[in-house]
């Protein structure tokens, strides 16, 4: 993997990733007439009774919203046509969003195109592809947590309009939040819990559990195991895990990256082969926060889809969204089964 650096008209930082040599002759220049990036930008504000933060982003009501084709912001530019990506193709792209939840002291949003492709989605891209976008995960997340502004970087990938996506384009985000997330947070506390009370790590004994059980397992290759968790809380939800404990994507060694892009792909071809249309989803990596309790995470990616059944979505509604109690109308083992008999993935 090779890759260039530049800005955008407005400052923006934009960075290409090469499967392969980038061009000789370079990549071309943003010619669109912008204004420097300084406009609104997001606040922060405590939730004082549940203890979280809350980022207020009123400048995103005016981003791009569900676009025609002919008008995506995140293809090549075309001669008649300037949009976020000067060139006119790419193989991944990762620039500064436009119209960030987060900036400046309030952390810092960027978005990953996975392919020129307008049409394609992560599912149809070849290894070699999905490795240069796992580099590119783990390079900006390595770049992310220089920023003294950052203490957690959320890797994700919304997909579909089900999901709420906005821009059909394959992409996905990085978020630099300026603190640790809830989720985060409420997890590393339990695996402390659990180590001071045991002196286990409850990531691995988990991973051992399926192993064990098997009932619940997608797909194993050498170094990463594709499982339904025990209590899943959506109809079809995959977790990712390397059997070696690492903190972060930069820490994934040569040997991962690649079977992971391998995993992946398997698992998203049999996502969609379910009932034979594509599956909306949201993928979301759980890493170590920058600074705090690093010894404690275990770097894993958790996929999951809304959809129950053709046709049939899993909206959280009053037990969900009101009080965090998941209800869930698929048994994780049926859904393991589903996924593991879903066909062979195309290759």
């Amino acid at each position: 993997m090779e890759r260039i650096e530049t800005r955008l008209a407005d400052g923006r930082e934009l960075i290409y990733y090469f499967d392969t040599a980038a061009p000789a002759a370079g990549v071309p220049a943003d010619t669109r007439d912008l204004a420097e990036t300084g406009g609104p930008r997001s606040e922060l504000r405590h939730d004082a009774l549940r203890g979280e933060w809350v980022v207020v982003a009123a400048h995103r009501q005016t981003r791009t919203h569900l676009p025609s084709d002919d008008q995506c912001p995140l293809c090549p530019s075309t001669a008649d046509r300037a949009t976020e990506i000067p060139a006119d193709a790419y193989d991944v792209a990762v620039f500064e969003n436009r119209f960030p939840s987060l900036a400046g002291d309030t952390g810092r949003c960027e978005v990953v195109c996975f392919t020129s492709d307008h049409q394609a989605s992560f599912r149809d891209l070849t290894p070699l592809r999905a490795r240069t976008v796992v580099d590119a995960w783990a390079e900006r997340t390595r770049a992310l947590s220089e920023l003294p502004s950052v203490e957690q970087v959320y890797v994700f990938e919304n997909r579909g309009a089900e999901i709420g996506v906005t821009l059909a384009h394959p992409h996905g985000q990085i978020y630099g939040y300026p603190f640790v997330t809830p989720r985060t947070r409420r997890t590393l506390d339990i695996v402390r819990a659990h180590r001071d009370c045991t002196g286990g790590d409850l990531h691995a004994e988990r991973l051992d559990a399926e192993h064990a059980d098997g009932s619940r397992i997608v797909a194993r290759t050498e170094h990463w195991t594709a499982f339904v968790p025990e209590a899943a809380h959506w109809p079809f939800e995959i977790h990712l895990y390397p059997h070696r404990k690492v903190p972060d994507l930069p820490a994934l060694d040569y040997a991962e990256r690649d079977d992971f892009a391998r995993l992946y792909l398997d698992v998203l071809r049999r996502l969609d082969a379910l009932f034979g249309v594509p599956m909306p989803y949201v993928a979301a990596w759980h890493q170590a926060p920058v600074r705090a309790d690093r010894e404690l995470a275990w770097l894993h990616l958790e996929l999951f889809s809304s959809r129950r059944a053709p046709g049939k979505l899993k909206h959280p509604a009053g037990s969900e969204a009101g009080m965090d109690v998941f209800i869930n109308d698929i048994t994780p083992e049926r859904a393991a089964e589903m996924l593991r008999t879903a066909g062979e993935p195309d290759r």
